[in-house]
């Protein structure tokens, strides 16, 4: 444990070192409040909630999440300091899990910078902070599971643009598996999948906690699904230690 936390650290430091993470968190929180405020329709709507800024949030992730990720292990593999990394008295499993910690930590801070957008729903009104609660602790899950997704996509190629590229794709996948376009063409040519898909989604699973549900089965789920792309990502490595 003292391992991963030490790897964690060191990863969670170096995102301050470079500009790179605070022009994240400008431009995630540019996007937030312009996709909020203007695009959303926040005061026209004239209700006191933020349900347009959760609505927006898991595409903003989609986009900028694997901007933190694609630097992960690409960039270890290109260098050539993983090898030095994994020498160290730490397990694969620990780095990994090292690694992703750190980036899910950076991620948790980006949105708790949004709570100006809470204090500003609740000097206009009286929402339900419960379900604005609700709507964070799912946002920080699925938070994780583009993190791990994008992570595993890092592993895979030592080029960061390739790995940004696929982090993209990859979480798009899952975040759109749910549209109507998508599931009604599978309902038309393979139903089982149309099921599966809709299952898969993390914008379904997401949108639950939006409505101040925190369902077990939605946790256990993508709990689960971060999991399994963390030991994908251990795996990948593994297969790719001689490139």
């Amino acid at each position: 444990m003292r391992a991963t936390l030490a790897i964690a650290w060191r990863e969670f430091a170096g995102y301050f070192a470079t500009p790179v993470a605070w022009v994240f968190i400008v431009i995630f929180l540019a996007l937030q409040g312009t996709l909020t405020f203007s695009v959303g329709g926040f005061f026209e709507r004239d209700q006191a909630d933020l349900l347009p800024f959760f609505q927006f949030l898991p595409w903003v992730f989609v986009l900028l999440v694997p901007a933190i990720t694609m630097r992960l292990w690409a960039e270890e593999r290109r260098l050539g300091t993983i090898e030095l990394l994994l020498t160290l008295p730490v397990s694969q499993g620990q780095a990994v899990v090292g690694k992703f910690l750190a980036a899910w930590a950076f991620t948790v801070i980006a949105l708790a910078l949004t709570f100006p957008f809470v204090i500003t729903v609740n000097v206009l009104g009286s929402p339900d902070n419960g379900m604005i609660a609700a709507g964070y602790v799912g946002a920080v899950l699925i938070a994780g599971c583009f993190l791990a997704l994008g992570a595993a996509a890092s592993a895979i190629t030592k080029n960061q643009v390739i790995a940004f590229v696929l982090g993209v794709a990859l979480s798009f996948v899952f975040a759109a598996s749910a549209f109507p376009v998508v599931t009604d063409f599978l309902s038309h040519n393979l139903p089982v999948l149309a099921t599966i898909a809709r299952k898969l989604s993390l914008v379904d699973r997401f949108e639950t906690f939006t409505r101040g549900l925190i369902a077990a089965r939605d946790v256990i789920y993508l709990v689960s699904f971060m999991i399994f792309w963390l030991v994908a990502n251990t795996v990948i490595l593994e297969h790719r230690k001689a490139d």
